[in-house]
Formats: C-alpha cells, sequence, structure tokens
C-alpha cells in the first residue's frame, strides 16, 4: 500500500476511469506546465494531468500552479474526472482521466535546473553524478533502483524463508588479506597500526561454517583499491553465500534456483540447469574466460589443413609450443565492414597481443582473396572455404601461432568484428537475451591461482596428493558464472584443513601464513567442509536493464576515477584531525595537488 501512513489519498500513476468524481489529494513534481491551463505531475509510480481552474473564484489557485517553476513540489487537492472525448492519451496508464484542481500548494519551489529531468536529454555523466540527486527523479533510475530492491527481496525470501540460510553481517573494518586485489587502508589510534577494509567477507563466512550457523548469507559490501577501471567501483555490492558439507553440484542447483526465483517476470523466465564448460572448451571456442554465447562466430581449428601445405611461415607458426592455426569468419564481413575496419582490427590484435592477422575473403566466383590465395591451388582454395564453411562476402580473420595468444586475440577480435557488424545495422546479438554459462575450473596451469582465484580454494580431490609433489598439475575446485559475456558470479569450495591451507599459503603462493593465524587455528577445531560464491549484484542488475554502466545501477556511484563529484570526496583533513592517528601529511605535496585538480 504506497498510501499508508502518508496524506495522499494516491499516487500520481494509480487513478483510472473507476476513481472518476473521487475527491484526491496527489503529491509530486511539476514535470510540464502549459500556459496555465493545465500540468503534468510526477511521482515516483507514475504522471496524472492536472486541470488548472480558471474561473475568478480559483484566480488565486490559477496564479500559484502557473507560476510554479517545473520540478517544483506541489500538494493538489481536486476532483477525479473523465478526460473529454477524443483527448485520451493511451500512451500514459492514467490517460484516461484528470484531476480538476480545487485547492493547491507549492510545498518547494525549485531553482533554475542544471538539466531536464528526462531521459531523452543527453547529459554528461559528470553533471550527472555532480546532481545525483536530480539524475535519481529520471523514470529509467527510478526503474533500476526499484528492481534491484524487489530482486534483493526476492533472493533473500529464496534464501532465508525457503532453505534456511543465516542473514550475518560481518565486519567492515579488518586486516589485510594476502593475494587479491588492493585493499584500502584505515588509520587507528594506535601508532602504526591500520584496519583493511575487507575485498570480500570470505575469511568470516568461512568462520561462520567452523562456528556451525551451516548456511550463511548476506546482501555485502565490498571495497577494492583497484584506481581507474571503467566499469569497477572502489565500493559495491555482492550476495555472499557459504554453505557446510557442498559440493560444486550443491552449488549450482542453488544459484540456478535462486536466480530463476529471483528473476524479474518482465525480462521473461531463464532455463536450467545453465550450459557449463572448461575453461580449455571456452579458449579454445571463444578465446576467452567469459564467452559471450549469444552469437555464433567461433574459433575454427584449421591447423590439420594447414600441416599439408608447405607455407613456410604457417609450418615454423605450427613448430611453436601448442603451436595451431585458427580463424573466425565474419558474416557478410564485405557488405558491413570497410578497409579501415579491417586494419583496425588486424592493428588491434598486433597492439594487444603481438599477433599477426590474415584476411580471407570469399568473391561471388568462389576464389579467394587474400594474401595466402597465391600459395593454393584452386583446389586447396575449394577445401579451404569448405573447411571455414564461408559464404560469399564473408571476411575470415586467420592467426597462426602459439595456442593461447592465437585464440586469446581472434576472441578479442570476434567481439570487436560483432560490434562492428551491429553498429553497421546487422543485428547479431540479441539485446533482450540473457544466456547463463557456468565456467568450470580451470584445467592446466594452476600455478596462476595467485591471481585468478584467492589462497582459500581446494584442490580437486582426485589432486590433493599431487599438491605436495607436483602442484602444476592440480586442479582447482572453482567455478564462476557468465551472462552474456560478462563474469557475475564466482566461487569454490574451500580447503577446510589446516595443514593444507597453510601449505598453500607458504609453499604454492609464497605468502606469510601469519597474517591468517586465526583462520589456521580455526580450522583446527573441526572445520566442516564448505564452499560457497559470490554474485556481483551491480553488474547482474546493469545486465537485466541494459544498463551502459554499473554506475546506471547504484543510487550514489563513484566517478571513472573513484571520486564522488557531488560531495567532493575524498577530501583533505587538517593536521590536528590526523593527529590522533600518527599520521603526518607532505603538506607541499598536497597543495600541489590541490591546485592541478
Amino acid at each position: 500500500d504506497f498510501n499508508s501512513f502518508v496524506t495522499r489519498t494516491n499516487t500520481c500513476g494509480e487513478l483510472r476511469s473507476t476513481h472518476v468524481g473521487q475527491e484526491v489529494t496527489l503529491y509530486g513534481w511539476i514535470q510540464y506546465q502549459r500556459q496555465g491551463l493545465f500540468l503534468v505531475l510526477r511521482d515516483f509510480q507514475g504522471l496524472t494531468q492536472i486541470i488548472i481552474p480558471q474561473d475568478e473564484a480559483r484566480s488565486h489557485v490559477k496564479k500559484l500552479l502557473s507560476d510554479a517553476p517545473v520540478e517544483s513540489v506541489v500538494r493538489v487537492t481536486g476532483i477525479v474526472c473523465p478526460r473529454p472525448p477524443g483527448q485520451e492519451n493511451p500512451k500514459m496508464p492514467t490517460g484516461d482521466i484528470e484531476v480538476k484542481v480545487e485547492t493547491a500548494e507549492i510545498l518547494n519551489s525549485c531553482k533554475k535546473l542544471p538539466f531536464e529531468i528526462k531521459d531523452f536529454i543527453k547529459k554528461s555523466e559528470a553533471l550527472r553524478m555532480r546532481y545525483r540527486y536530480l539524475d535519481l527523479r529520471s523514470a529509467r533510475l527510478q526503474r533500476s533502483l526499484r528492481l534491484r530492491s524487489q530482486l534483493v527481496m526476492r533472493m533473500r525470501e529464496y534464501l532465508c524463508n525457503l532453505h534456511g540460510f543465516v542473514d550475518v553481517e560481518t565486519p567492515t573494518l579488518f586486516k589485510r588479506t594476502p593475494g587479491g586485489a588492493k585493499e584500502f587502508l584505515v588509520p587507528s589510534r594506535e601508532a602504526g597500526k591500520f584496519y583493511s577494509l575487507p575485498q570480500s567477507p570470505q575469511q568470516f563466512k568461512q568462520l561462520l561454517m567452523v562456528g556451525g550457523l551451516d548456511r550463511y548469507f548476506q546482501v555485502a559490501r565490498c571495497y577494492r583499491d583497484e584506481g581507474s577501471r571503467p566499469d569497477r567501483q572502489p565500493e559495491f555490492t555482492q550476495i555472499d553465500i557459504e554453505m557446510s558439507f557442498v559440493d560444486q553440484a550443491g552449488i549450482q542447483r542453488l544459484i540456478e534456483g535462486l536466480l530463476q526465483y529471483s528473476w524479474p517476470e518482465e525480462r521473461g523466465p531463464i532455463t536450467t540447469p545453465f550450459p557449463s564448460m572448461t575453461y580449455k572448451e571456452a579458449l579454445a571456442d571463444y578465446g576467452t574466460d567469459k564467452p559471450d554465447t549469444r552469437f555464433g562466430m567461433k574459433i575454427m581449428d584449421i591447423s590439420d589443413f594447414f600441416r599439408r601445405l608447405d607455407i613456410q611461415f604457417v609450418q615454423d607458426a605450427l613448430s611453436y609450443p601448442h603451436g595451431t592455426v585458427r580463424a573466425i569468419c565474419i558474416p557478410q564481413g564485405v557488405r558491413y565492414l570497410k578497409n579501415k575496419d579491417l586494419e583496425s582490427l588486424k592493428e588491434s590484435a598486433k597492439s594487444q597481443f603481438n599477433q599477426k592477422i590474415l584476411e580471407i575473403i570469399c568473391r561471388p566466383d568462389g576464389s579467394l582473396k587474400s594474401l595466402l590465395a597465391k600459395f593454393l591451388d584452386e583446389k586447396q582454395q575449394s577445401e579451404l572455404v569448405q573447411a571455414l564453411d564461408m559464404q560469399v562476402d564473408d571476411v575470415v580473420l586467420l592467426a597462426a601461432g602459439g595456442h593461447k595468444q592465437v585464440c586469446s586475440a581472434l576472441g578479442a577480435l570476434r567481439l570487436e568484428s560483432a560490434a562492428l557488424l551491429e553498429g553497421a545495422g546487422l543485428l547479431l546479438r540479441d539485446p533482450t537475451a540473457l544466456r547463463f554459462l557456468l565456467f568450470l575450473p580451470k584445467e592446466e596451469n594452476p600455478t596462476e591461482l595467485e591471481s585468478a582465484h584467492h589462497p582459500f580454494t581446494a584442490p580437486h580431490p582426485s589432486d590433493a596428493s599431487l599438491l605436495y609433489s607436483d602442484p602444476t598439475k592440480v586442479r582447482s575446485q572453482h567455478y564462476d558464472l557468465v551472462l552474456n559475456g560478462n563474469e557475475v558470479g564466482g566461487g569454490s569450495i574451500r580447503i577446510h584443513s589446516a595443514e593444507q591451507q597453510r601449505f598453500v599459503l607458504e609453499k604454492v603462493l609464497k605468502e606469510d601464513s601469519e597474517v591468517l593465524s586465526h583462520l589456521l587455528e580455526a580450522l583446527e577445531f573441526g572445520a566442516p567442509p564448505h564452499g560457497g560464491i559470490a554474485l556481483g549484484l551491480d553488474r547482474l542488475i546493469s545486465l537485466i536493464v541494459d544498463a551502459p554502466s554499473i554506475r546506471d545501477v547504484i543510487a550514489f556511484p563513484k566517478s571513472f576515477r573513484g571520486r564522488d563529484l557531488m560531495g567532493n570526496a575524498p577530501d583533505y583533513v587538517t593536521p590536528e584531525e590526523l593527529e590522533p592517528y600518527h599520521i603526518q601529511v607532505s603538506w607541499p605535496l598536497a597543495e600541489k595537488e590541490a591546485k592541478k585538480s
């Protein structure tokens, strides 16, 4: 009930023909006013047309409403009437009625706005963030934040009410965690000692499992000092989950059920189980561990075809360790891409991956336009067209070299090509499609654990003995959730043996285990096997509402450089304020930075 506890009778979005004849009191912002005849009143739920009285008896009401600036806050009381025939507005839910004003009050007048409160008016992001309280009035942001609230509430219902999870708040002030992202430091009154803001509640949720809570959940605030990154925030929110006595299959069923239950109806149902893919498969077919599976253009392995050809530079590439020849086919590339686009793609592969790219174009007569063509006779050209499944006007981008470099380069070109094709008018990725994918652990080279995962991930049970003899052959029990080429969740089965955890920290990751002495000690007191996952709420919501950035689904986000442009944070503090924390700042440097900003 939107009208409980307040003095309005109705919202601006709920009046219909059934309300005709009723006296109503509405509160809202003036969206639009026309020549003293009528205005449109807006609140969080919608719009209502308000008819300004023209009779002499209520001239004071007319003057009041006619003079009020747009975005002023008003109260109106009046009678609901049907709109005159032919003046109905089917685009407005309230378009069959209007309210004839009897009394009105200006609750707060609005000064000149820095921008219009309309979704179609373009505004710079910096201006929007400086006046975020005005930007929040837009219908787009209102929808996103309300959907976010509803989705989180449904998640709470599923986890706590249906499956017995316990919602626990964990501390924000803690100590440094080894590995992972850089953490923010908070000074304490003990000289030289600092708190860290946790990048996730990882240690606490494991300690809750040691404490016997069995099932934990939290809408957790997390912090990472990662500097300037286009789609990251220094503070962000994740749906944090941990369970005792669970395996990877159990976590997968939980996440599928959670997302199915909480999924917004307007986005249509999601299908489970989610398809899964190994790292090896993802790299080979898509060139990335975050594949966008909404469109084809998969990477093709044509090494066998080229092995039997006497082309020296190709044979040289195939002689590399894990040497390969692979390609992607851009459908109708000749029609949709210009020469400068193809040159840009080749330059991108060169600058990002140091990978040379050869282009192949299929002419109408079936012959090939390419630097490779001079090395191939007519039959071989035909066989290559068949191997690549090329059609007339298709463009193939071919790369040869080491497997990982070639696949990574072609994976990036696949996404860049898709963007170019869509920019030229070819619908390749359905913007309404939402494709989940469960990404399973790397099957090789787990020495990258330090950068890829946190240090608490358990080895695969069948590889546990290899951890001590040959760690490079150990598979981890780590998993990610990918949506439309974006990682929206990640987790693992955890190490619950103190001995194994100490070995991973000290011998595999070369970390100081003393920093985690409290966790290691806890694992010695009967820690149950446990595992969990965390979903990035900001990114998940941004994908659901098709927002260009996660900043568009956060009420008060930081800028690209991590600044709050509205409150001008971070800000300087005086030496007197720093004194209790035993900190001194080089003020000439601070003044120099202040002048620069």
